[in-house]
This record gives C-alpha cells, structure tokens and sequence, in this order.
C-alpha cells in the first residue's frame, strides 16, 4: 500500500526580487518522487569514421517514487546475489552489496559474446532491472545523440540542456500527480556538477517565473555506489540504449566498431516494447514531449526505431 502524506508545508523558492518574502505553502496529498539521472557515452565529437571514439552519448533520468525507493534497492540487491554470488566475500554484510556497482558496460559487452552462455546472462540481468522498474511504477525520459562524423559536438551545452529538458520533463510529471520531486544525478566532478546544477539554478530564480515549479532543489549529485537508482540508470544507459543506438543508427557508417556490434541488434528486437511502455511522454504545442528523443544526423531516424 502506498503511504500518503496528508498534509506539508513548504516554502516556495525567493523570487528574483531580493525584496519579495517567501511565502508558506501547504501541499496536500501526494507522494515525494525522485529522479535519477545518468549518461552513456562520452561528451568527445567522432572525428571520424574510424575513431574509437564513442559515437553517441546518452543522457536519461528515471522517475520512481520516494515509497518504491527501498523496495528497489532490496530488489537490486537480490538481483545482484541471484546473477554474482561470489563477487563479494562470504562475511559480507547483506546491505554492503549496494556498494557493489554492477556496469551497465559489462553487460553490454557479454550481450555481444560470441558464448551462448555469456549472452543468456546479460539478457537476464537485463530482464530482471526492467522487471524492476515496471513493478516500482518507473517512468523513463531522456536524450539521445548520435554524433555526426568529423562534425561539430558540443558535449558541454548537450548535457547542459538535455538535464534542463529532464528537469522540464519531471516537473511536468510532477503537475500530473501534483506533488514535488528532487533529482538525483550521479556525479562527475564538482566544477561540472556545480555548472550542471547552477544551470539549472539560474532558470528557477529568474525574473519570468520558475519553470520548474515542482522541484525543490536544484538537481544535486551522489555516487552511484551509494543508491540503487543511479545504477539502475546506468543499466539503462549502458546496458540498453547505447548499444541499440550504435547497432542501428552507427555500425554501418563506422569503420571502427569497438561500440557497435551487430549482436545488439537482438537488444532492440527483445526489450525495445519494455523500454517504450517505460517512457513518460506526453502532449505539449510543439508535439510530444518527454519520453527518449533521437538525435541522429546520420540517418535521419525518428526515436520510434528504437523500440521497434
């Protein structure tokens, strides 16, 4: 049963006036969410086809609900005894094995083995985390650019605005169910997390008005190795959307193939539909919002090829 809170007090964010006050709100029903946030790939341009540079970076946030929160991180836990018994010693504590970082990276490369039985075990670590996220009521938004080769990548304004589009997203789904929300990103270091967060900063207390209304806090950052969510994203990014992307909008342009493997494309057939009904989209003037955007200049590829 979920628990709801009847009633709570905030206090809204100090306008851009330095005169104005701040102003008590009591917000009821409702439960906290929070979303994780984390990237795939690398903020590098592809200087050519036959770099080893990675050719696209992915940026995404999942929502879960702060209720689900323990819940997910004993499901993880047991998911990373079922799969790796022996990764940590016999006398460890039951609760050090979310300092356990199991990488979506990993995965990605044994969903590409040429053994069976390597292949077999990526697909049911990756089975059991979406099963994860479908029973915690997850919702999925995020970004995805395939990098033009030898062409301009500016990977600092992408992350940039591709975390504001996240915060544009949540904050939408936070309307939905009329509560607030606070986003969790996994840290990189701190002049990048605190430009990150200050960007973000900057759009909260300016002068037209908070179009993030329904956060609390700028984004803030941990270590992955501390929450269940981060690694979860991480699955996500690493594990499944990098290597559909590459394997469909990249391997046949790419004369290195260090990132893209045909034997991804199994990825795509398997759990592109269980990646779909995870997003959150919805209508906005524009078209559709939220959900996983597609940037791909090589192709031309709408998002809808990912989940086909």
């Amino acid at each position: 049963m979920r628990m709801k809170v009847r009633s709570r007090t905030r206090f809204a964010p100090l306008a851009a006036n330095p005169k104005a006050t701040s102003v008590a709100l009591v917000v009821s029903g409702g439960d906290m969410y929070v979303c994780y946030v984390d990237e795939a790939g690398c903020t590098g341009a592809l200087p050519s086809a036959s770099s080893s540079v990675q050719p696209v970076f992915i940026i995404a946030g999942i929502f879960l609900p702060a209720d689900q929160i323990s819940s997910v991180t004993r499901a993880f836990i047991a998911l990373k005894q079922r799969f790796f018994p022996n990764r940590l010693p016999q006398t460890s504590r039951h609760l050090d094995w979310i300092k356990l970082e199991i990488k979506g990276a990993d995965i990605r490369r044994m969903a590409r083995s040429t053994v069976r039985n390597d292949r077999r075990f990526a697909y049911g670590v990756i089975q059991e985390t979406l099963s994860i996220l479908t029973d915690h009521q997850a919702k999925i938004v995020g970004r995805v650019f395939v990098k033009p080769i030898g062409g301009d990548f500016d990977g600092t304004s992408v992350y940039s605005r591709s975390v504001q589009r996240i915060c544009a997203d949540f904050s939408h789904f936070l309307e939905g169910v009329n509560d607030f929300g606070i986003i969790i990103a996994d840290s990189r270091n701190k002049a990048k997390n605190a430009n990150i967060s200050h960007s973000v900063f900057t759009q909260m207390y300016r002068v037209q008005g908070n179009p993030y209304s329904k956060l609390v806090e700028a984004p803030t950052f941990g270590h992955s190795d501390n929450h269940a969510g981060l690694q979860l994203t991480d699955m996500v990014c690493s594990a499944l959307l990098f290597p559909i992307v590459a394997e469909l909008c990249c391997l046949i342009h790419m004369q290195d193939t260090t990132h893209c493997h045909a034997q991804h494309a199994t990825l795509r057939t398997r759990y592109g539909e269980k990646l779909r009904r995870l997003q959150y989209q919805y209508e906005r003037h524009q078209g559709l919002g939220g959900g996983i955007s597609l940037s791909d200049p090589l192709n031309g590829f709408r998002a809808v090829r990912l989940f086909e």
